[in-house]
């Protein structure tokens, strides 16, 4: 059996999806108001574990036990296209998840079993017998939860050492994964027919193309708006205007995926998801200057 080429086998690990874990760890990080200076390599390791380990483990995962799904929507991705053959999709996302549980060892017990979980729900996401993406609500919510709030709370808890991090912390992290299933939606636009012919029960399948988008962006709103609320009481003003101007320049974007919502999606995306990652980091900022952290 051939070898696949170093470049399927980047395309398959899909660098582009690494950046959100990696960026809520770093919130997580900013957010705990540990020291910054003495703990550079350790926030290094788990900015690292977060993106190219753990969700590059989670693509591959995913990219195997879809293959089927892919052949119909994106025929070109490395594995239905034949550049990753035989088993070897299987192969590398077996051992990624094994690197991943190597390298988190370095991060201490936290950072270990947060790693345990985080791949438990991407394998439990894509792989039968749960396969939990069959359904949009419960896969959707799986990978809010483990690519931004699990994500958010390992780095706060392995800078205080193991510590489980307070609860303003705890709110922060579960409102973003929230908002995360909203944003998980909006990639299941482009792949309705595939999905509807394998039996996966997106939303924009389940709800229909309309009330899909206006689920995905109510779910991503909302939980901004709460944690605007909740910043006004714990810090600075500063900190929940900022948040809300960023709330405000998401409006626009989602009035034009609202109108068309197949074709605007990538747009929602590629312009919208940022403003919101955005203020996932005003607000770590926010409960850091809460604590009287520099």
């Amino acid at each position: 059996m051939p070898l696949p080429q170093a470049s399927a086998v980047l395309e398959l690990l899909k660098p582009v999806t690494w950046f959100p874990p990696m960026w809520a760890f770093a919130c997580g990080v900013v957010s705990s108001g540990q020291a910054l200076s003495d703990r550079l390599w350790l926030i290094f390791s788990g900015i690292v574990l977060a993106g190219p380990m753990v969700c590059a483990s989670s693509q591959a995962v995913n990219d195997w036990f879809d293959r089927h799904v892919d052949a119909i929507n994106e025929p070109n991705r490395p594995i239905p296209s034949g550049r990753i053959p035989g088993h070897w999709g299987l192969w590398i996302a077996m051992v990624w998840t094994g690197l991943s549980l190597v390298w988190a060892w370095q991060l201490g017990p936290w950072g270990f079993k947060a790693t345990v979980l985080a791949l438990l729900l991407a394998w439990g996401y894509s792989a039968p017998p749960f396969r939990f993406k069959q359904d949009g609500w419960l896969g959707n919510a799986a990978c809010g939860l483990s690519y931004e709030g699990l994500a958010w709370i390992t780095g706060a808890a392995v800078m205080s050492g193991g510590a489980l991090p307070d609860a303003r912390i705890l709110t922060l992290a579960l409102l973003y994964s929230l908002a995360a299933h909203g944003i998980m939606t909006l990639n299941d636009f482009k792949a309705i027919e595939g999905d509807r012919q394998m039996g996966v029960w997106s939303l924009p399948v389940q709800l229909g193309v309309k009330r899909a988008a206006g689920t995905a962006c109510w779910v991503m709103l909302l939980p901004q708006f709460v944690v605007v609320a909740l910043l006004l009481c714990w810090s600075d003003w500063s900190y929940a205007l900022a948040v809300l101007l960023l709330i405000y320049a998401q409006v626009p974007l989602m009035h034009r995926f609202m109108k068309d919502p197949v074709k605007q999606a990538l747009g929602l995306s590629a312009f919208g998801v940022p403003l919101l990652v955005a203020g996932m980091m005003v607000s770590a900022f926010g409960l850091r200057h809460a604590t009287g952290t520099a």
